[in-house]
């Protein structure tokens, strides 16, 4: 549930009171619908791989900006960052 939960809501804005559906508090977003849910659960493993592309797109991308500073992750790991 958690994984879906950053999926569908990737900014937050909701706490779970227990393991259902039905025990997530919205606070700071759209509930999620059930036609949502139902679609999430149908394409989990498509919608998984979509992020971790997403994710290995933005790091790529950062790597790239910090090359074109002359700067590695090395780099910043030395500054704390």
């Amino acid at each position: 549930m958690c994984d879906l939960l950053a999926i569908l809501r990737p900014q937050g804005g909701y706490y779970t009171q227990g393991d259902n559906k039905e025990d997530i508090v919205y606070l700071e977003c759209q509930p999620i619908t059930n036609a949502e849910w139902a679609s999430a659960l149908a394409n989990y493993e498509t919608l998984k791989e979509e992020k971790a592309s997403q994710l290995a797109a933005a790091k790529a991308s950062a790597e790239a900006k910090l090359a074109a500073l002359g700067l590695t992750a090395d780099d910043l790991k030395a500054l704390g960052l």
